[in-house]
């Protein structure tokens, strides 16, 4: 029963005790697995990365630091396995962070980053739990809403309370 939809979604990341809020609207793929299982693929925009380059100017004796901003040429895809009971969101592409989320309601799900390949482990994710406080699905038979409000925590130490919410458009 694979059948896929192409629809303008916004995807909204919100902390509130922290100064964090992110948007993305954009066009998705809604693939439907069955009867309330779907995958949603979009491109997400680039992370901007930031170069730090030491230059010694001729009339300073102290060198100046400059930093030069670019953006990765290839795309970054995010992908959400979605389902009334959980979700997984993976994002993965061109050598950026990269990072993998499970959540079920009332459960401690895992949420692991991968660092850049520059980094000092790089192949050594980091694990973060979350625990999912509600996971909202509406919308028949295509979803129109999912949202899910999250704790982040690392070991016994909370690193935020979060709202994820995407919108389908249909």
């Amino acid at each position: 029963m694979l059948t896929h939809h192409r629809k303008p979604v916004c995807l909204s990341l919100i902390s509130t005790d922290l100064p964090i809020w992110s948007v993305v609207e954009t066009a998705a793929t809604l693939y439907q697995k069955d009867t309330d299982r779907f995958h949603l693929l979009m491109t997400a925009p680039p992370l901007i990365s930031c170069e730090v380059e030491s230059v010694i100017s001729p009339e300073d004796t102290l060198p100046q630091r400059k930093s030069k901003a670019y953006a990765p040429n290839s795309p970054r895809i995010l992908w959400l396995e979605i389902s009334p009971y959980r979700v997984i969101m993976t994002m993965q592409g061109n050598a950026q962070v990269s990072y993998r989320h499970f959540w079920e309601q009332g459960v401690y799900g895992v949420s692991r980053y991968w660092l850049p390949t520059e980094s000092l482990q790089p192949n050594d994710p980091i694990r973060l739990r979350n625990f999912t406080r509600s996971l909202t699905l509406n919308g028949h038979p295509l979803p129109e809403n999912l949202r899910l409000e999250y704790e982040l925590w690392a070991e016994k130490v909370q690193l935020g309370c979060y709202i994820l919410n995407l919108e389908i458009k249909h």
